[in-house]
């Protein structure tokens, strides 16, 4: 079997192989959609499980500012809102407690309606690739964003000493600004969705806010800077963080959290979900600044592996086990990846440390995440 053929199954094809007599659990996807993801998840509790194989840069840390845009320019919206999950799923710890929620889908859908909001999902054919307020130069305007959430400058550690700063989020790594961690698309989703619990902070600490408004408030804050409630502005609550929630809701409802199919703001099939109580479905969680034990995490080489990017380089080893070797002849190459396949189909069988060697994205389970994983490392090789 030609490895060139494995790289036109779709993620989905092979989940479907894998889940043949299993019960799909309870999820919103709807009755047309491809997802990328093993529909056996339990999404709520697992995540989805990084299907595209996203590390912690969408791109070469060494490449050029034009290449970087163009590898993010390149992505489709389903690949759009799946890199947003991968911090999401990262995250989910804090998340959940910061923005009182215990539904992860309910979380990603929020992002998503920031996303739409804010850029469109990449809809508008751009991908994650979208910059505003750049005319006066690189860092220089406080407004000065990029990416899926529109993450500004002010986000980043090391910018204008004279913008705010955003340094209460320990629990999330503060990336420096440069222009190689301002225009990745991961690394923005990562400050972006840090942003807004730098807001969630607020809204609680400074204001005084309880319940969905700790929520709504944080994305006006995203917006305007400022996570207080504005009772004589109440047309811009409509605007913005109650178009962003009601946008939430529908791709919730709809069940297009894991499609192409994206929204756009003033978008008419949003009609029905722009209530007079647009939050209600979101639920009465009450948002926390509960410690949590998390440790905020950095990528600092400046070679990459398997795990932290999807131009990989190098592979790791884990235990004595070179990660992607899965028939432990020493090398990582197209057979390994054949095998894993026939693993994944209930034709093989592994050894423990095959399944160590197989298990590319280290979460104790082997499945078409990890064989998109090793597909990648082995096409940037050109093997």
């Amino acid at each position: 079997m030609k490895f060139q053929r494995l790289s036109r199954w779709t993620a989905a094809a092979l989940s479907a192989v894998l889940c043949i007599g299993c019960i799909m659990p309870q999820s919103r996807v709807s009755a047309d959609s491809e997802i990328a993801h093993d529909p056996s998840r339990d999404v709520n509790a697992e995540g989805v499980g990084n299907p595209f194989g996203y590390g912690e840069r969408n791109t070469p840390e060494n490449a050029s500012t034009e290449e970087i845009r163009a590898i993010n320019h390149a992505m489709s919206v389903q690949e759009v809102k799946y890199a947003l999950y991968k911090e999401i799923d990262e995250h989910w710890d804090l998340l959940t407690v910061r923005l009182g929620q215990t539904d992860r889908e309910k979380v990603y859908a929020l992002f998503l309606g920031v996303g739409t909001r804010e850029s469109t999902l990449g809809g508008n054919g751009d991908g994650a690739d979208l910059e505003t307020a750049y005319s006066q130069g690189f860092g220089v305007s406080s407004a000065h964003a990029y990416g899926t959430l529109q993450t500004a400058v002010t986000a980043f550690a090391d910018c204008d000493p004279t913008f705010m700063k955003e340094e209460d989020v320990p629990e999330m790594y503060q990336y420096s600004l440069s222009e190689s961690t301002f225009y990745d698309a991961i690394i923005s989703n990562h400050m972006g969705i840090r942003k807004i619990l730098h807001f969630v902070h607020s809204a609680m600490v400074d204001y005084n806010l309880t319940g969905y408004q700790v929520v709504r408030a944080a994305l006006k804050g995203h917006n305007t800077g400022w996570a207080d409630f504005d009772e004589n502005n109440v047309g811009y609550y409509a605007n913005y963080p109650d178009e962003i929630i009601a946008q939430a809701k529908w791709y919730y409802e709809e069940g297009h959290l894991y499609d192409n199919v994206f929204s756009w703001t003033g978008n008419q099939a949003i009609e029905s979900y722009r209530n007079s109580e647009p939050w209600e479905w979101w639920g009465d969680g009450q948002p926390s600044l509960a410690e949590i034990t998390a440790q905020p995490q950095q990528t600092t080489t400046t070679s990459t592996t398997a795990t932290t990017s999807t131009t990989e380089t190098t592979l790791s080893i884990e235990q004595n086990t070179l990660m992607g070797d899965v028939d432990l002849n020493g090398a990582v190459s197209i057979a390994d990846a054949v095998l894993l396949v026939k693993f994944l189909c209930g034709t093989e069988q592994f050894v423990s440390k095959q399944s160590r060697a197989a298990d590319m994205d280290y979460n104790g389970k082997l499945t078409v995440a990890d064989l998109t994983m090793l597909k990648r490392y082995l096409i940037a090789q050109g093997r």
